[in-house]
Parts: structure tokens; C-alpha cells; sequence
């Protein structure tokens, strides 16, 4: 379960929205960069791999999630939320870096707005 928890697909999406920002700053070749370069592919088919990876790593998440282990529940979740959080604010870009309107609302409708029952 351990394991399923680190690789819950963060990587591919920081490396989605940090892509452009790498460019700019002309640093390494970032991972979509790589995959291009190694596959002969365009950006957008390299992030629809990446997005492939997020999307099989969640539900592997889901299904060790279901299974018994040795760790506490309790701490489990905690990973488990990270892993919401970072699937958040990276899944329309850097939105932890770059702070815009959706990440804002985000924030706002959860923690700010009431919820009416």
C-alpha cells in the first residue's frame, strides 16, 4: 500500500505543469521533453501519456486502499489527502507556483463558502 501511495502520479503532474516554466528557464530537459525526444512524439501525445500514468496510478491507489495492511488507517489518509492536493493543484498546471483564478476558487469554495444542506 506503501508504495502504491508514492507513486500516486504527482511526478507526471508536476512535470506537466512545470514544462513550459522549464523551457523558459532553459534548464534540464524536463521529463515530457524526454519522452518526445525518445518516442518522436508531439507534446500533446507525450502529456496524454503522462495523464495515462496519473490516471493508472490512482486507481492503483484505490485498489490498495481497499486491501488490509499493517499501517494505520489514519496515516494512510493523510498521504491519500497530499496526493489530493498535489492532483489539484497541478492538474491545470503549476498551480501552487502560479497561483491564478481556479486554484483561488478552489481554495475559496472549500474552505471560505458555506455549504448548504
Amino acid at each position: 500500500m506503501e508504495q502504491l501511495m508514492a507513486k500516486d502520479g504527482r511526478q507526471y503532474r508536476v512535470e506537466y505543469a512545470k514544462n513550459a516554466f522549464k523551457q523558459r528557464r532553459e534548464d534540464d530537459c524536463s521529463g515530457i521533453e524526454c519522452y518526445m525526444e525518445e518516442y518522436g512524439v508531439i507534446a500533446q501525445e507525450a502529456y496524454d501519456v503522462f495523464n495515462k500514468h496519473v490516471e493508472s496510478a490512482w486507481k492503483d491507489v484505490n485498489k490498495g486502499f481497499l486491501k488490509p495492511t499493517e499501517m494505520p488507517i489514519e496515516v494512510l489518509n493523510r498521504i491519500l489527502n497530499l496526493a489530493r492536493v498535489m492532483n489539484v493543484l497541478y492538474s491545470e498546471g503549476d498551480g501552487y507556483t502560479y497561483v491564478g483564478k481556479a486554484t483561488k476558487g478552489i481554495i475559496s469554495s472549500l474552505l471560505i463558502e458555506p455549504i448548504t444542506l
